[in-house]
């Protein structure tokens, strides 16, 4: 049985009683990383599911995310499978495992359960859930705008603002999520007095901003011979924890919080914020205009016919007047996006997750023609001799007549789900999979030239976020492993493939205009190039960039001699191509930074995935 509570209804009839319900004593289950897909997982969530049902003291249970290993829809539904067996109330939030590797767009989640936000009052109490990313792209965990938008509604619609409140995540609330302090001034309004999350695997207290937190331990046995969970008793004022294992039956106490209200309104604490200092230090760039969404951007933009396009997890696909950032048109579609617009003369296309490809006008935004495939289209479109080449989650990778939508050709044979851009070089495409395979088909006739594998067992390790780069005869790609590979770009034999002591590199890379370099960025924040010539990883270049720990995936571009850099915290670099050297960074937001987009000479446009598109002017001069 399970609790689902829609928006509306939330909001129509949540706390119609106008009497005050005391907060009164009781018990629930805690629930966290259960990892549908790991090899104990099923047996160790079924342990836990019996368990709870055996124990009639429980009023409900909470599962605080990474519920799936790999998010994929059969993980899903085997989660939900198991979960339909409680014989109690339960109410659950996705985490990054659930998200950033969703073969559905991070829609599976919400269509199997329902909902991926939850709010209930229980003897007193409001527990209210938001689910967590990084949704589709690495980074730090992010709570999406839509979900921020959402708890806003909610804590501001509490008939009873002295209510006391329980917030679940599934993320420390601290800079290990990007925006976590957006959703804490929001609950620090009213009477939060405890932060429930999983993530990191352990029992642990911890303090943000003030307000008590506790994390719980995975539901996974790991090096033990069973799991567990925590049954957590809210009583005169106070809440244990206790460590239970189901199968053994050992329930060991082992924390006890003060349930008060702690009055933050008074509050004079400073508590960490992110700076945005850096922009009073860089007198050479300046904001033209910002564009502020209500959910999620979570794809680059695009431009032609003086409009920036762009998308929304909301479904939107939009135009923005490019000197104004006004919004001129806007399209809607069934799917949040995660596919980053293409523009060709009159027809812009795109991917959504409601399993269509769509050609609109870039002048009026009307449905020119739209493409069904069998699954989400989550891959980014390119366009090369008005053929628009795209992959989707259904194992297919497609070829379409731009201007009248028809199928041209479609190689089926794509193991798992595509979210890349594809490079079409020496008239071949070139893209890869979450399936641990690159992929080279002829561009005219979609037949596979090769395939390579990185001989990883491990999914996660595949070269499927990184948009591939060419030159001399050679497909460059990096991936999650820290490996960067150099492939023979007609046979696909490995030319190189390396892993360089103290040079993380992950997705993040790029080609200079000249093809004479492949950017790439650490994990430590570092800029590099690598020679495309050279018959090994050789590095022939190093910018003075150096940024804190780093995970965006976002692509690198290179224009007029400036190198643009996106981060996983909202800020953007300026490179001289020619001496490494800063020219100016800017920071729009604290949220993952999508490929930046060079709009002439002195312009680019930053979006970024708190639903923010940002327009800069710069010189080149400090």
């Amino acid at each position: 049985m399970k609790h689902k509570i829609t928006y509306i209804f939330l909001l129509a009839s949540l706390w119609l009683s106008a009497t005050i319900v005391k907060a009164q004593s009781f018990k629930f289950a805690f629930v966290s990383d259960t990892h549908i897909g790991n090899n104990t997982a099923e047996e160790d969530l079924q342990r836990t599911i019996a368990d709870i049902n055996a124990d009639s003291t429980l009023s409900f249970a909470l599962f605080t995310g990474d519920i799936t290993e790999f998010g994929s829809d059969e993980e899903l539904k085997q989660a939900k499978k198991e979960l339909d067996n409680l014989n109690k109330p339960w109410y659950i939030i996705s985490g990054n495992h659930d998200s950033n590797w969703s073969e559905s767009g991070s829609n599976s989640f919400r269509t199997v359960f329902g909902t991926e936000t939850f709010a209930f009052t229980h003897n007193g109490y409001l527990f209210a859930g938001t689910s967590s990313g990084p949704n589709m792209r690495m980074g730090p965990g992010q709570v999406p705008r839509e979900n921020i938008v959402w708890l806003d509604s909610v804590l501001t619609n509490m008939e009873d603002p002295e209510m006391p409140v329980v917030y679940v995540n599934h993320y420390h609330q601290d800079s290990s999520q990007n925006n976590w302090y957006s959703a804490i001034d929001l609950l620090k309004k009213r009477n939060v007095q405890l932060i429930l999350h999983g993530h990191g695997h352990g029992n642990r207290k911890y303090q943000y901003d003030g307000i008590p937190s506790v994390m719980g331990r995975s539901n996974l046995r790991a090096k033990d011979t069973e799991g567990g969970y925590n049954v957590v008793t809210f009583k005169n004022g106070v809440a244990s924890f206790e460590t239970r294992k189901p199968v053994s039956k050992v329930q060991q106490k082992w924390l006890d919080v003060p349930l008060v209200n702690h009055e933050f309104a008074k509050d004079k604490n400073q508590y960490y914020r992110p700076s945005f200092a850096v922009n009073d230090k860089f007198k050479n760039v300046k904001v033209v205009w910002e564009y502020q969404n209500d959910s999620d951007v979570g794809a680059g933009t695009a431009t032609g016919k003086k409009l920036i396009f762009a998308t929304n997890t909301n479904g939107w696909i939009y135009a923005l007047h490019s000197k104004s950032g006004q919004q001129k048109w806007r399209y809607k579609t069934n799917g949040k996006i995660y596919s980053t617009p293409v523009v060709s003369g009159k027809y812009v296309v795109v991917g959504s997750s409601d399993n269509n490809i769509y050609c609109l006008s870039a002048t009026t935004g009307k449905l020119i023609w739209k493409f069904p495939a069998l699954r989400p289209v989550l891959g980014s479109p390119v366009i090369n001799d008005n053929i628009v080449y795209v992959g989707a989650s259904d194992g297919h990778f497609r070829a379409l007549d731009l201007k009248s939508g028809k199928l041209v050709w479609d190689f089926d044979q794509v193991n798992n789900f595509v979210v890349t851009k594809p490079l079409i070089y020496k008239g071949k495409v070139y893209f890869g999979s979450w399936g641990n395979d690159f992929y080279a088909l002829d561009a005219v006739s979609g037949k596979l030239e090769w395939k390579w594998s990185n001989g990883s067992a491990n999914r996660m390790f595949s070269p499927a976020a990184c948009y591939p780069v060419a030159a001399n005869g050679r497909v460059f790609i990096v991936a999650p492993d820290r490996h960067m590979t150099s492939l023979d770009a007609n046979t696909g034999k490995e030319i190189w493939r390396k892993q360089m002591k103290g040079i993380r590199v992950r997705e993040s890379m790029g080609l200079s205009t000249d093809s004479s370099l492949v950017f790439v960025k650490t994990m430590d924040g570092e800029l590099y190039g690598v020679s495309t010539a050279a018959d090994t990883m050789q590095i022939a270049w190093k910018s003075e960039l150096k940024l804190p720990y780093e995970l965006a995936p976002s692509a690198i571009v290179e224009n007029e001699n400036i190198v643009f850099v996106p981060s996983h915290s909202g800020l953007a670099s300026a490179i001289d191509r020619r001496t490494g050297k800063v020219i100016w960074k800017y920071k729009s937001s604290n949220s993952l930074m999508n490929p930046i987009m060079p709009l002439g000479k002195n312009r680019v446009v930053l979006s970024t995935m708190d639903g923010k598109i940002t327009c800069l002017e710069f010189s080149t001069a400090k």
